[in-house]
């Protein structure tokens, strides 16, 4: 974050380095401290032109005794611009939202907990090796409890690594052969102890009803890996780097924002049917 800071800031007094240069060299010379002529000797101060030399060392230490002396212009820039990047962002994805509704909120490959025929729909996408995840968990079982006309889809979004991709594919493999028992895979494998892995998650599958052999058999099916690739293609366009992440109506929540938060989205989301 101070690193961040940091770069903005940088470039916050760069810009201003710039206004600065551009004051200096289309106004009136400023006479030094100390060597003004007596008025009535005074000669007409020279308009500086395209040919006037700068001093460059005399401006820069102008702009850094003026930031020393009122560093908040830089926090209330860097605020600005933030403020615009995340407006930014929105816009992108609500137009991002708009045309791939579809695969964001009924893709085949999705599993889904709560109403399926639910008027609002929440999307989480979600590694089954991120803590925050599994902390997160408890919100979806919290939230699909308390709002019965609540649809909260599950997006597989495997980024922490082999093991994350592998559980995925045995998670992906067993909703295509079980998908009314994909709610109870899903607690079990993100909310179990210890590492997610290929191994552990065909031994939930297994736990649940599924002949190992013919799940081992649906994993090499080809159109799990083309899943994948739109669900990546998908949160990069949504500029989704990070687990757990939500769409909620027209909104991208980054984050474990807890339950709270989400409510408010999610009647947000209602109001706006």
């Amino acid at each position: 974050m101070k690193k961040a800071l940091l770069l903005g800031t940088t470039g916050i007094a760069v810009a201003l380095a710039m206004l600065a240069f551009g004051f200096v060299a289309g106004s009136p010379q400023i006479a030094k401290a100390g060597t003004a002529q007596p008025a009535e000797t005074a000669q007409p101060v020279q308009t500086a032109g395209a040919d006037t030399k700068i001093d460059r060392t005399e401006v820069e230490g102008i702009i850094r005794d003026y930031l020393l002396k009122n560093p908040e212009v830089l926090l209330e820039v860097q605020d600005a611009l933030e403020a615009k990047q995340k407006e930014e962002q929105r816009l992108a994805a609500l137009g991002v939202i708009k045309n791939a509704k579809e695969q964001i909120f009924n893709s085949s490959f999705d599993g889904i907990v709560g109403n399926p025929n639910g008027k609002v729909t929440i999307v989480e996408f979600y590694d089954y090796n991120c803590g925050f995840c599994k902390r997160a968990i408890e919100d979806m079982r919290a939230l699909t409890k308390a709002d019965p006309d609540l649809r909260f889809v599950l997006k597989e979004f495997p980024i922490l690594g082999p093991d994350s991709q592998k559980a995925s594919v045995v998670s992906m493999a067993f909703h295509l052969m079980k998908p009314e028992k994909y709610g109870e895979f899903h607690n079990a494998l993100l909310g179990g102890q210890g590492r997610a892995t290929e191994a552990a998650a065909i031994k939930v599958a297994v736990s649940l009803g599924a002949d190992e052999a013919t799940l081992r058999e649906k994993m090499k099916d080809p159109s799990i890996t083309e899943a994948f690739a739109k669900t990546y293609d998908l949160a990069n366009k949504l500029a989704i780097t990070g687990t757990p992440s939500y769409v909620v109506g027209n909104e991208v929540v980054f984050g474990a924002l807890g339950q709270e938060v989400l409510a408010e989205k999610i009647e947000a989301a209602k109001a706006a049917l």
